[in-house]
């Protein structure tokens, strides 16, 4: 009898994820024709469609993309942490798949697939779509779809036969969850299970995040495992140390420190070496090794080595940085929205703004003035040699420039800020 109930239940399922297809196909057409259809698609899905006409993509066109090399592929399996947590994934996802007539697939950031495991008459049928290894699942490239719309949402997602956009993936169901750094919340990739439209079920959404959750624990547990190692080997060494200094792993997270208040993060340049380094949140430094991270120890020359110039990098509204000129290079900080707002209002007004003025220059609201002080703040801890305060403005001889985009509407195109909206009028009345 249970077999029976539980064939009778996925013939349900079938019957209606069948229907739901055949709604979702009417509203596709309707939202190409221009034309208002009686039935709606889920708001995400409607957000996802909205987003990819924007961009123009054809739906009758090929889900094909140009394949990374298969040494680009090996590079980045190795600079993600994803790599890491790859035998969980493949416990606790591979296996289902194969026998759920599906395949698992792991994508970095950008969603170019690194990873893909699963039944292999699926993985054979999946070539069909371009759904292999080093192949570009993003919106922008591949229409809607459960790794693209998770990347651009942020969040859990299954998309569903005539939910994608492209015509060539109605045969196919795919439910996909973004993979998170817990130590800062940073996306690194999205884990996915795809397969022909046949073995849907509802189910597989919440199977799919579950085990997204269980590989950022697991990254989670292995940070700390690393960091005690490190604290272990570096505690002996501070104790030994006058001044200030802090012990770091490589991605500059803190173990140990002595001298001065502790961090959560060290920023670190990318290319870091022993020997003496001007690090933007310290000034001069002077920096060994050790194993699994860095011995960090302070100057107390702190004019030494400072920046001279800054140059606001605000070309490409999705790689906002700041670039610190000084003596012994250039070192590089990527910006968050807000913070590229922040540093281009003090670079335009650079007689220095106090909190108040920033709070206008930002929101439009001048009482905001916590949110300010609170943002600067968080700027600060990473570029404290070339920012000053009581007003905030950058430091008496530095030369700041700033690179605009192309075109002056480009200019950090999703900010609402006063001082923005206003350079971004002025340039288009210019």
């Amino acid at each position: 009898m249970s077999e029976q109930r539980s064939a009778a239940g996925v013939r349900v399922i079938g019957r209606e994820a069948d229907r739901a297809a055949r709604l979702m196909h009417r509203a596709r057409e309707a939202r190409l024709a221009g034309e208002r259809s009686s039935v709606a698609p889920r708001a995400e899905i409607n957000a996802s469609w909205d987003r990819v006409v924007r961009s123009g993509i054809d739906p009758e066109q090929s889900p094909s993309s140009e394949l990374l090399q298969v040494e680009e592929i090996e590079h980045r399996r190795h600079s993600t942490v994803l790599g890491e947590v790859m035998p969980l994934l493949r416990a606790g996802l591979a296996s289902i798949a194969d026998a759920a007539q599906q395949i698992m697939v792991v994508t970095d950031v950008e969603g170019r697939v690194l990873w893909r495991q699963g039944n292999s008459g699926v993985l054979h049928r999946a070539h069909d779509i371009c759904l292999e290894e080093g192949a570009a699942w993003a919106e922008e490239a591949t229409g809607t779809n459960a790794i693209g719309t998770a990347l651009a949402a942020r969040a859990p997602i299954q998309v569903h036969s005539a939910e994608h956009f492209i015509r060539a993936l109605h045969n196919w169901t795919c439910a996909a969850a973004p993979v998170r750094d817990p130590r800062d919340g940073r996306l690194v990739g999205i884990v996915d299970i795809s397969g022909p439209a046949s073995t849907f079920h509802p189910a597989t959404l919440a199977l799919v995040d579950s085990v997204a959750r269980l590989a950022e624990g697991e990254i989670r547990t292995r940070h700390l495992v690393a960091i005690e190692r490190l604290r272990a080997v570096a505690a002996p060494i501070l104790c030994r140390l006058g001044g200030r200094a802090l012990a770091v792993d490589t991605h500059g997270w803190l173990a140990a420190v002595t001298g001065m208040p502790p961090v959560d993060r060290l920023p670190l340049p990318k290319s870091l070496r022993a020997g003496r380094v001007w690090l933007p949140s310290l000034g001069m430094c002077r920096v060994e090794p050790l194993p699994g991270g860095w011995l960090v120890q302070v100057s107390d020359s702190t004019a030494e080595g400072s920046p001279r110039r800054v140059v606001l990098d605000l070309s490409r509204p999705r790689a906002l940085a700041v670039h610190l000129v000084g003596p012994l290079g250039t070192s590089t900080q990527r910006l968050s929205p807000r913070h590229a707002e922040l540093l281009y209002a003090l670079a335009v007004r650079r007689e220095g703004r106090t909190a108040s003025e920033l709070a206008q220059d930002i929101f439009g609201d001048a009482t905001r003035t916590v949110t300010v002080r609170a943002e600067v703040s968080r700027l600060r801890r990473h570029l404290a040699e070339v920012l000053a305060h009581r007003p905030y403005r950058f430091g008496e001889g530095v030369e700041v420039e700033v690179v605009r985009p192309e075109h002056p509407a480009d200019l950090l195109p999703h900010s609402k800020a006063p001082v923005v909206t206003g350079a971004r009028r002025g340039a288009a009345q210019a």
